[in-house]
This record gives structure tokens, sequence and C-alpha cells, in this order.
């Protein structure tokens, strides 16, 4: 024997019909605090706060990256520091 039943509720209906808690102003909660965070931390990933925290933490920095360049793109040759092989 096979029976079906079939309830067409809202996913509230369901919840409130077994009891269960409603999580919707818990969720907006979240989402608000977590909003806020990503907001306030937005200036943290642009592009100018970027290059301005990665050229502060060492001043060799900027030759650092241009060697970097140069080497990538194979237009360099041994610096002056370096020992021929």
């Amino acid at each position: 024997m096979k029976v079906n039943v079939e309830i067409d509720c809202t996913p509230l209906e369901a919840r409130q019909f077994f009891g269960l808690p409603d999580v919707a102003p818990m969720q907006t909660a979240v989402m608000d605090k977590l909003q806020q965070q990503v907001l306030s931390n937005i200036e943290k990933i642009s592009p100018e706060s970027l290059v301005q925290s990665w050229f502060t933490f060492d001043p060799k920095i900027a030759e650092r990256f241009q060697d970097m360049f140069v080497a990538m793109a194979g237009l360099g040759g041994p610096r002056s520091g370096d020992k021929k092989k």
C-alpha cells in the first residue's frame, strides 16, 4: 500500500505547524551586521589602500616589484649585485 500526502503551504506556515521558531529576525540581524562589516572593510581593499600598504611595508619593495616584472618579461640582464655562473 502506498500513500502520498501533498501539503501546499509556505515555509513560515510549515515552521509554525511543526512548532519551530521564526528565524527571520535573527537572519535579518545577522545580515545587517555582515553588511556593516563589509562596508566598513571595503576601504581596505581599494586599489589605493592596497598599493599604499604594500609600499609602506618595505622601502625597497618598489625596486623588488620592478625587478620581478623585468624578470617575468625577460627584459633585464643580471643586476650588478648578482653573481655570474
